[in-house]
């Protein structure tokens, strides 16, 4: 084989991982079917089963334990399912706090296929379902945790909300999957990009941001960066033996309540 048959043979290879790269994506990033959680019992307290109009009509556990609260409405990541989140429940069903979880479309059994847009469009409906519920953006704290992050501070640029937090943020979808994908023009292939970093101070909220140092998932560096770069009211809760899912221990606990207690 000659020289130049091995190089368009190395460039058809090449094409065709473009090409699957760019259609296959979505499977690659959102993964509604994977449970590789453990088992952390049953919920604690007694929640309201809901139903929130978007695209399609979304599940989701609203509780309320004093209408005089604050509003903690929880964007979960790329994985799993609202059972995989019991553990947090249970720790916010303790705090001086509502909240409402929700699945994004396409997880936890709703119809419709997760995608950037729908997911901002979903995080939308949720929102609106509280303020139905005469819960005004003044008292509700946005939650974001991996994926959901970046849908917080989406969200967040266009209202004025009580507080955000956000645990192992990234800064972008485009830089994390260059990290993953050096060999790739990822900026061309890219469908949904999520660019937080770029709608962070847009954000006029005091945040709290929460990141593992050993997170191999989303590198630490980015949750850094993030805190860094808002300008606003900020707290930082950084672990240093934490991986992505971050240990919902004493310490963190307290450091969200703590930050609660700050937010007017």
């Amino acid at each position: 084989m000659t020289l130049t048959n091995i190089l368009l043979l190395i460039l058809i290879i090449y094409m065709f991982i473009c090409i699957f790269i760019f259609f296959y994506q979505r499977n690659l990033l959102y993964h509604p079917g994977e449970n590789n959680y453990l088992d952390e019992g049953p919920l604690n307290h007694k929640i309201e089963k809901v139903f929130i109009n978007s695209e399609s009509s979304l599940v989701g556990w609203h509780f309320q334990k004093n209408e005089n609260y604050k509003t903690i409405l929880l964007f979960h990541g790329n994985a799993g399912k609202l059972d995989n989140r019991i553990y947090k429940l249970n720790e916010f069903s303790k705090m001086n706090v509502n909240y409402l979880i929700f699945a994004y479309r396409g997880f936890s059994g709703n119809d419709g296929k997760p995608s950037e847009i729908g997911l901002y469009e979903d995080a939308l409906a949720a929102k609106k379902w509280l303020n139905s519920k005469k819960i005004e953006d003044k008292n509700i704290i946005l939650y974001g945790e991996s994926l959901g992050t970046a849908i917080a501070l989406n969200l967040a640029q266009d209202y004025s909300f009580s507080g955000v937090i956000l645990e192992s943020p990234f800064t972008s979808m485009e830089t994390l999957a260059k990290s993953y994908y050096p060999y790739l023009p990822v900026k061309y292939l890219l469908k949904d990009k999520y660019n937080s970093i770029s709608k962070l101070n847009k954000n006029t909220s005091p945040i709290l941001v929460m990141h593992g140092m050993k997170d191999k998932i989303v590198p630490f560096k980015m949750g850094k960066e993030i805190y860094d770069k808002f300008n606003g009211k900020k707290s930082s809760f950084f672990v240093e033996n934490d991986d992505h899912m971050m240990d919902f221990n004493e310490n963190l606990i307290n450091s969200i309540e703590l930050f609660i207690t700050q937010l007017n």
